[in-house]
């Protein structure tokens, strides 16, 4: 579904990823893994149109992304929660929803919130309180459920477990999963801890330094030794 074909960007004249080459699918989980400042967060800012793109080419079910702006990249089906000001903090909940329907049919809003909604019915609760009193893993459910509003072919997680306890990641990382396995999205995902990340993932990753230097199963990666523990720090079962 997703494409992104020797892919270099930056910010300016500053470039941060290097040709790179990915691919992601409908029903699975694709994880983008490497040490900090690999380019990660980079590479998900160039799919979705926010940094200068030097060469290479994007394009989602054939139809090119490369040069669009990043309402019509929106638009096109591709959803993106970055890892912070994913929400508005000083809008109610209800609120950030009316700002997630704004590419909606007026009509189509009610009912594709109601279906949303069932991803995380805690919600409901809290449609009249300001975002900035919720808790952190709430803020992530209220992100994910704007997303999911628009209905993407697509959704890309920049870090969705950042700063939450360790209970709440467990299960904002099953919703994640189950984004594309049982919702039959496309889910690109970039997680801080790279062994939950693959655990969950069909295909893996690996950027150094920008640059693409593992490519293949997530189970492949993880049983890697070299590649294992010298950029993710993990340790691989003998």
């Amino acid at each position: 579904m997703l494409s992104v074909e020797s892919v270099s960007a930056g910010y300016g004249k500053l470039q941060i990823i290097n040709d790179i080459s990915l691919e992601a699918n409908q029903n699975e989980v694709t994880v983008i893994v490497g040490p900090n400042g690999s380019g990660k967060s980079t590479l998900l800012k160039t799919i979705s149109g926010l940094t200068t793109l030097y060469k290479g080419k994007i394009s989602l079910d054939g139809k090119v992304l490369s040069g669009l702006p990043p309402h019509e990249i929106a638009k096109l089906g591709l959803a993106y929660l970055p890892q912070t000001e994913s929400v508005f903090t000083q809008l109610t909940v209800a609120e950030n929803f009316k700002m997630a329907g704004y590419t909606i049919k007026t009509e189509d809003v009610a009912s594709r919130l109601q279906e949303s909604l069932e991803i995380f019915p805690q919600l409901r609760a809290y449609l009249r309180t300001k975002v900035q009193n919720l808790s952190g893993g709430e803020r992530q459910m209220v992100a994910m459920t704007m997303a999911m509003l628009r209905k993407p072919k697509i959704i890309m997680f920049d870090e969705p477990t950042a700063n939450l306890a360790p209970k709440v990641a467990t299960q904002v990382l099953k919703t994640v999963a189950g984004f594309a396995h049982d919702s039959k999205l496309g889910v690109v995902l970039v997680e801080q801890n790279a062994r939950r990340a693959l655990e969950i993932g069909d295909k893996a990753y690996l950027l150094v330094s920008g640059r693409k230097v593992f490519e293949g199963g997530t189970k492949e990666l993880l049983e890697h030794k070299e590649l294992s523990k010298l950029y993710l720090g993990l340790k691989v079962e003998q």
